[in-house]
Parts: structure tokens; C-alpha cells; sequence
């Protein structure tokens, strides 16, 4: 079945595009049965060509979008503060089927649902779904939020005078609800990533308390901080913590598969090519990158406004001996950590353009690239949504590094007992 492709506009104009194709493949009564509404209300919608914006989400999930729907796998998973899905991108890579996706943003599930078909829908807040209504999984995998624990998100917190952490009641206790699915559900394992902050916040203790909560659950953890530089041109260390259930036994074992050498992808391989090389992507078009003129689009080159501001700021902040300021990279550079902050001026990873011309923003598809997300993934939300959503993804192939390390020990069936893991693995 091909991809629905809907275009956007205004949410009413989205939410009306999205009930006509809805009806195209169920009843009015259907339709109104999964919105928990009557079909009167259904059918006023039809007559008066007006649906209420608030039910777009509901409704895009009633559409096949993406490609086929997955077959069933070799092990379920469910996908839990799922952003735009590059923690499941690595798990299917391995012959996982996802079962159950929460993500509360409204615009990371369009971008969910426009590259993953499910035939359940993507759930909101988690904190309001009870443990028994998530499905059966082996594999629970969480990149639950890391503003709390971050660097970035304490400083600032601290500067509001706010709590960070388990003290901050809106994310940082979110952490909690990861654990009381598991101990309803008792997953065989689980990945969770996050900050490497999180180790160190509060001196430690912050850490030991998931330690805790993880252990006292039944489970046996091996965390590690991996740098996204083994794989990407970026540098972005995180903390990723595999679980797995103790009554089953199994040894992890982080070096089983080894990392390959930090920095060897250079910058230049994800930046468009300007040798009339760049591939067409019907759906990015020329957004991005203008193919006639083979060049990057002029929106993504600073202002001279912006450009002067940087330089001033980063020199005020030389001489004072601090190490603030713009990252200007070059084809063979490694950038900094691409932030959700990206989108306000770029000024961490500025992509010289020459002398004489300012500086550009990397594009949407090259920070798609740069979080080693193929040129198939599909950017349906505007540049700032974009910039923010790759800011709060994970890299990919680090996921897929980790999926690797696990597989053995989710297709148990299929693999001989007595092999040892890093035979399996190679």
C-alpha cells in the first residue's frame, strides 16, 4: 500500500484533509466509534466541511502513512517518550516489532506517524495510561526526558531558582513511571538513554536512585557512556543503561562488539553536495537545497545582523577567558552536540561558507544526517520543529550498536546456547 501524503495548512484545514481520508477506508460509524464520538457528530463534520483542529492527531492515526505495516517480529518492544523514533529505528533493524508508542508532543508524532505505520496508535501523556493497558513486550526502551539531569537544563534551572532532577514534578519523576511499567509488565530487558550528566547530578545521588529503583525491581543493569563520534561527525556522550530480568541469567557485555574508531565520519559527509551529486528527494523538493542551482537554500546563511552579534559575543567572552562563543566547522570537522536550542541561531555548529560570505545553519536534512537518520526519513514539520526534534533525538547508529550487543539475548531461541557473545555478534 502506498504512503498517504496529505498536504499542511491551518489545523482545521489539516483535520478536515485527515477525516476525508479516514472515510476512505472505514465507516462513519468507525470513525466516530475510535474518536469517541457519536456519528451524528461524524456526519455534522462532513456537512458543514469543518472538523476541530484538536482531533487532527487522532484522526492522523487512523491513516496508513509510511509503507507497509511491519510483520510481526522476532521479539515486541514498546517505544516510550518515543520523539521521532530513533531508538525503534535500531530495534526493527534487528527484527523487533513495536507494539506501544507514548510521545506527548503533538509535533513529534506527526513526524512519528509520517515515517512509522503502526496499527496502534501513538499514546500521549504516559503518566495517565495505567501499566496493565500497555501491551505484553520484551523490550521496554525509554529516552525519558533529560532536561532535568542535563548540564544545560540545571544551569538554567539553577539561574531560575527551580528544582532540577526528582525535584522537578513535570520530568524528572517521569523517570518513575518507566518503572512501574516494568514492574507491572517484567519486560525480559529494557534500554533507557539519557544525558551522561545524569551520573553526576546531585553529587551522584540522582543516579543512585535509579540504580536502585532498577535493581529492586529484579534486574541486573550495565550502564555506559557512549560518544555519537564513533558513528557521526558530532560529538554527543550519553548514558545509555541496558537491563536485563535477573532470573534469566544473561550476561552483557558492553566490549562484545567493538566501537569503531571516534571521529573517522567527517562533517563533509552528511553537508549537501554541491557537485550536482545531491540526490532529489521527492519529499523535500528544493527546501532544503536549491538542485538547479546546486547550492544550499539562502535562508540558512546568517544575517549580517546575526553573523556580527556571534563575533561579538565570543569575543567579549575571550577576553575574559572564557571558551563561549560559535562553533565554525568545516568539511572535516566533528561538530559539537547539535541542542533542541538549535533553531534560535545556529551558533554551535556554523558551516563556513568561504571568506567573503557569511556562515549557514546546518539544514533540517543535514542535522537528519547528522543524527544518522537515512535520506527516507520524512520531515513533515517546519525548520524550527525540525531543529528541535533532531536536538532531542538519539544518533541512530549508537542505537543500533546497542541493539546489536543486545540481539543475542532477545533471539535466544534461534541462537546456539553454548555461543559465546561476542561470536554471535561479529
Amino acid at each position: 500500500m502506498s504512503a498517504t501524503v496529505l498536504t499542511t495548512g491551518p489545523d482545521a484545514d489539516v483535520a478536515l484533509q485527515y477525516l476525508t481520508e479516514a472515510l476512505k477506508l472505514r465507516s462513519q460509524t468507525e470513525v466516530a466509534r475510535l474518536l469517541g464520538k457519536d456519528a451524528r457528530t461524524v456526519r455534522r463534520w462532513i456537512a458543514e466541511q469543518a472538523v476541530p483542529p484538536h482531533y487532527r492527531y487522532a484522526l492522523q492515526q487512523l491513516l496508513p502513512f509510511g509503507g507497509e505495516a511491519p510483520s510481526e517480529g522476532q521479539f515486541r518492544f514498546i517505544d516510550l517518550f518515543a520523539g521521532v523514533g530513533g531508538i525503534r529505528a535500531a530495534f526493527e533493524g534487528i527484527g523487533g516489532q513495536c507494539v506501544f508508542t507514548s510521545e506527548w508532543d503533538n509535533y513529534a508524532q506527526k513526524t512519528y506517524a509520517e515515517n512509522y505505520r503502526d496499527e496502534h496508535p501513538i499514546h500521549g501523556d504516559i503518566t495517565q495510561i495505567a501499566a496493565a493497558e500497555v501491551p505484553d513486550h520484551d523490550v521496554l526502551l525509554a529516552g525519558f526526558p533529560c532536561q532535568p539531569f542535563s548540564i544545560a537544563g540545571v544551569s538554567k534551572k539553577n539561574a531560575l531558582g527551580r528544582a532540577h532532577g526528582f525535584s522537578d514534578e513535570t520530568q524528572g519523576t517521569l523517570f518513575f513511571d518507566i518503572c512501574r511499567i516494568i514492574e507491572e509488565k517484567q519486560p525480559r530487558a529494557f534500554l533507557l538513554e539519557n544525558v551522561k550528566n545524569l551520573m553526576s547530578h546531585d553529587k551522584g545521588r540522582t543516579w543512585d536512585v535509579i540504580k536502585r529503583n532498577l535493581i529492586d525491581l529484579g534486574y541486573d543493569i550495565s550502564p555506559r557512556v557512549v560518544d555519537g563520534a564513533h558513528f557521526v561527525p558530532q560529538h554527543r556522550e550519553r548514558i545509555l543503561i541496558v537491563g536485563f530480568r535477573r532470573d534469566l541469567g544473561v550476561s552483557f557485555d558492553w566490549d562484545a562488539l567493538p566501537l569503531p574508531e571516534k571521529g573517522h565520519k567527517k562533517l563533509g559527509s552528511i553537508l549537501h553536495r554541491t557537485d550536482g551529486s545531491e540526490p532529489v528527494l521527492d519529499w523535500d523538493g528544493d527546501r532544503f537545497f536549491d538542485h538547479a542551482a546546486r547550492k544550499v537554500q539562502d535562508k540558512y546563511t546568517l544575517t549580517p545582523k546575526l553573523w556580527a552579534y556571534l563575533q561579538g559575543y565570543a569575543e567579549k567572552h575571550r577576553a575574559k577567558g572564557n571558551g563561549f562563543g560559535f562553533g565554525l566547522v568545516f568539511p572535516d570537522s566533528v561538530t559539537r552536540t547539535l541542542s533542541a536550542r538549535y533553531y534560535k541561531d545556529g551558533s554551535e555548529i556554523l558551516v563556513y561558507q568561504g571568506e567573503h560570505k557569511n556562515p549557514r545553519r546546518l539544514t533540517p536534512r543535514e542535522c537528519a544526517r547528522l543524527m544518522g537518520f537515512p535520506d527516507t526519513f520524512r520531515i513533515p514539520v517546519s525548520d524550527t520543529r525540525a531543529y528541535k526534534q533532531f536536538g532531542n533525538s538519539v544518533v541512530v547508529d549508537v542505537m543500533r550498536h546497542v541493539a546489536r550487543l543486545m540481539q543475542p539475548r532477545l533471539d535466544a531461541d534461534i541462537l546456539e546456547p553454548e555461543l559465546p557473545l561476542r561470536y554471535a555478534t561479529a
